[in-house]
C-alpha cells in the first residue's frame, strides 16, 4: 500500500524541481514566513523573510487616459487600414457594444477572436501632434518581476516613453525612450538592453528596436525588459537568483529600479507606415492597444507573504510585528526595536528583522515632551539588554552575564547616557529646561534633569 503513496511523492517532489529549474523567481524560501524549530528550551518559531507570489499586476489597475476624451467613438468615426489606405471597413462607434473600444480592452482576457483592443480617434487634426498618455496606477507600492509588454493592433508607435512613479503619480521619472531615431526624437543615442552592464544597469536609454522599420505585421509588440537586467546579476537563464537577491538587498537604488506605484505610457507619434504621412487620408493614423502586461508582486518589505484585493485596494498581510500597506512600520507596542525592512541575505532564509515588544523612545527638544513621558507608562524592551542591537551599552559601558549594562563612572540609564550635569548643584536643561525629575544621577548633587532611560517605572523589571 506505501508504493502508491511513494510514487505520488516522487512525482510531487518532480513536479516541485521541474518548477525551480523553469521559474527561477520563485527560488528561495521567501514565500514563508516562519517555521517551528526545536531549541534547547522547546518548540520555538524560526522568522524568516518573505514576499508575495508574482502575479498579474493588471487585475488591480485603475487606468486613465490624457485627454480624456481621446478614446474613439464619439462621434462615430470609421478607419483605414495602415498598409492599404483603400481598406476603410474598421468603425468605430462608443454607443454599440460590438463597435467600441474603451481602455478596459486593454485587460480584458486575450484570445477572444476577433481580437478586442482600445483605440485613439484619428490623426484629424494633423500637423498637431496626436499624443497621449495612459496612467496605471495601483495605489500601492509593487515590484516587477517580469518585462512590461505592450501589444498594439495599429502599427508600434514611431515615438514613445514609457515613464514610472515612486510617489502615486505626484512625480515622473523616465523608465526608457521609443523612437525609430533616437538622435532625432530625444538626442539620444540608441542602445539597446544589451549594451547595458552591471555598472550601467540603472541607465535610461532610447531603442530603436521596436520602432525602426515598416515591420509591425510581425511583431505588434513593444517591451521594457526587466527580464535582461536581472539577467546581468543571475546569469542569462536566471539560474543564479542568490546573485541577484544579494546585489537587491545590499543596493538601495536597485531595488527602487524596479519598484513602482505608477507607470505612465506617453504615446507622441503614431505609426505612419513605409511612407510620408498622407494629409488626404488621415484616418490611416490612430493608436490601439489590444494587451498590456504587467507581471510583479505587492512590495512588503520582506514582511508578508501574502497581499489581499479587499474594497478595491491592495494590502500586504503583515507578519514579524509590521502594519500598514507596505508593511512600514512596528505595530503599537512593539517598537522595542527600530523597524526596517527584511533582508534576502544570508540566503536562502533571509533575515526577518522582526518587530519587538517594547518601546523605545527619542529624546525630544520640547519641554512638553519629557512631561508627557513622566506620564507615560514605558513598556520595557522584553530582551535582554545587552543582546539587543538598539539597546547595547554605550560610551564605554561593559556588559555584564550578556543582561545588564554597568556604565561607567558619569553614565547612567539603559543606555549608559552622560548624566546631565555641569558641576555640583548645576544641572543642564539640554532636555527640557530645568524641570526637576528628583533623581540624583552620577556626579549630581541636586536635583537634576536625567536621560530618558532611566526614566523607567520602579515596580518594573528594565535595567537600570
Amino acid at each position: 500500500m506505501l508504493w502508491p503513496v511513494l510514487f505520488t511523492l516522487q512525482a510531487v517532489c518532480t513536479s516541485v524541481v521541474h518548477a525551480m529549474q523553469h521559474y527561477p523567481a520563485a527560488w528561495g524560501h521567501y514565500d514563508v514566513c516562519k517555521s517551528q524549530i526545536y531549541t534547547e528550551e522547546g518548540l520555538a518559531w524560526d522568522y524568516m523573510a518573505c514576499q508575495p507570489e508574482a502575479t498579474d499586476m493588471t487585475k488591480y489597475l485603475r487606468v486613465a487616459l490624457d485627454p480624456p476624451n481621446i478614446t474613439c467613438g464619439d462621434p462615430p468615426e470609421t478607419y483605414c487600414a495602415l498598409e492599404n489606405p483603400y481598406m476603410c471597413n474598421n468603425e468605430c462607434d462608443a454607443a454599440t457594444e460590438e463597435l467600441a473600444h474603451p481602455p478596459e480592452l486593454m485587460f480584458d482576457f486575450e484570445g477572444r477572436n476577433p481580437t478586442t483592443f482600445w483605440q485613439s480617434t484619428s490623426w484629424k487634426k494633423y500637423p498637431k501632434p496626436l499624443q497621449v498618455n495612459i496612467t496605471l496606477s495601483w495605489n500601492k507600492t509593487i515590484e516587477l518581476t517580469d518585462d512590461i509588454v505592450l501589444t498594439f493592433e495599429s502599427g508600434r508607435p514611431e515615438q514613445m516613453v514609457l515613464e514610472k512613479s515612486l510617489d502615486y503619480g505626484r512625480t515622473w521619472t523616465p523608465y526608457q525612450f521609443y523612437a525609430t531615431d533616437c538622435l532625432d526624437a530625444f538626442t539620444m543615442e540608441p542602445k539597446t538592453v544589451n549594451d547595458l552592464t552591471q555598472r550601467t544597469l540603472l541607465d535610461i536609454i532610447c531603442t530603436e528596436d521596436y520602432s525602426r522599420g515598416y515591420v509591425w505585421k510581425n511583431d505588434k509588440t513593444v517591451r521594457f525588459e526587466i527580464k535582461d537586467r536581472f539577467a546581468l546579476f543571475a546569469g542569462p537563464r536566471l539560474h543564479n537568483m542568490a546573485s541577484l537577491y544579494g546585489q537587491l538587498d545590499t543596493t538601495k537604488n536597485l531595488r527602487d529600479f524596479f519598484t513602482i506605484t505608477d507607470l505612465r505610457i506617453r504615446l507622441l507619434k503614431p505609426a505612419t507606415g513605409a511612407t510620408m504621412v498622407d494629409e488626404n487620408n488621415l484616418s490611416r493614423y490612430f493608436y490601439a492597444i489590444s494587451d498590456i502586461k504587467v507581471q510583479g508582486r505587492c512590495k512588503c518589505n520582506l514582511h508578508a507573504n501574502s497581499c489581499v484585493f479587499d474594497k478595491g485596494k491592495l494590502g500586504c498581510e503583515c507578519e514579524h510585528n509590521t502594519t500598514g500597506p507596505d508593511c512600514s512600520r512596528c505595530k503599537r507596542h512593539y517598537h522595542g526595536r527600530a523597524w526596517s525592512v527584511g533582508s534576502y541575505l544570508p540566503i536562502p532564509k533571509g533575515t526577518a528583522n522582526i518587530c519587538k515588544y517594547g518601546s523605545i523612545f527619542k529624546i525630544g527638544s520640547n519641554p512638553r515632551f519629557l512631561k508627557k513621558m513622566k506620564e507615560k507608562t514605558i513598556i520595557c524592551p522584553q530582551t535582554r539588554v545587552c543582546d539587543n542591537a538598539m539597546l547595547r551599552c554605550q560610551n564605554g559601558g561593559t556588559c555584564h552575564h550578556h543582561q545588564r549594562c554597568h556604565c561607567s563612572p558619569g553614565f547612567t540609564g539603559i543606555l549608559c547616557e552622560r548624566a546631565r550635569c555641569q558641576g555640583p548643584g548645576q544641572c543642564d536643561d539640554q532636555l527640557s529646561g530645568r524641570a526637576s525629575l528628583h533623581h540624583h544621577p552620577i556626579g549630581c548633587h541636586s536635583p537634576c534633569i536625567l536621560p530618558l532611560s532611566a526614566l523607567v517605572a520602579p515596580t518594573q523589571s528594565c535595567v537600570t
